[in-house]
């Protein structure tokens, strides 16, 4: 998987094993064991997480969500999601709403400014300026999901561990 070429900012996969959803659902338990001074799983369902130790966590570290379904022939399919931590993703998403907000209320107040005959070329660049705030976001979420590439890989790696 390459998610530096993806243009989601939470890359997803699927992946079919012919392994039981029991069988590997032990062998993450097992292997929560041995990899736990690098690597932190938790387990709860058919829902495993799987996160960068505290110790080498940055802030864009990602984390590795998997979900496990057992499919009509028997086989188990994977759906794995990578994200950014919980934190940095909320405090994105405020951003985010925060300028969107800030984006339509400023249209509402252009709008009642032209239907009044008043300036409002202020509301526009302001308008402007937020559409510009809105694109810094996603180069800088880009940019911490391409600083996080190799640790996907190693969370990848530390999958294909549990799968087999």
């Amino acid at each position: 998987m390459e998610p530096d070429k993806s243009i989601l900012l939470r890359p997803r996969f699927y992946k079919e094993t012919s392994k039981t959803t029991e069988t590997i659902l032990q062998n993450y338990q097992q292997l929560k064991l041995e990899v736990q001074s690098d690597y932190s799983i938790k387990i709860s369902g058919n829902h495993i997480w799987l996160y960068i130790s505290p110790k080498n966590r940055k802030y864009f570290s990602p984390h590795l969500h998997l979900e496990l379904e057992k499919s009509e022939n028997g086989n188990t399919l994977v759906r794995g999601l990578f994200g950014p931590d919980q934190a940095l993703w909320t405090m994105f998403m405020f951003f985010h709403f925060m300028v969107a907000g800030i984006f339509l209320i400023f249209g509402m107040i252009a709008y009642s400014n032209w239907t009044l005959k008043q300036p409002y070329q202020n509301d526009l660049m302001i308008m402007g300026l937020m559409v510009v705030v809105w694109i810094l976001l996603y180069l800088i979420a880009r940019s911490n999901r391409h600083n996080s590439v190799p640790q996907m890989h190693e969370l990848e790696q530390l999958m294909d561990r549990g799968l087999d």
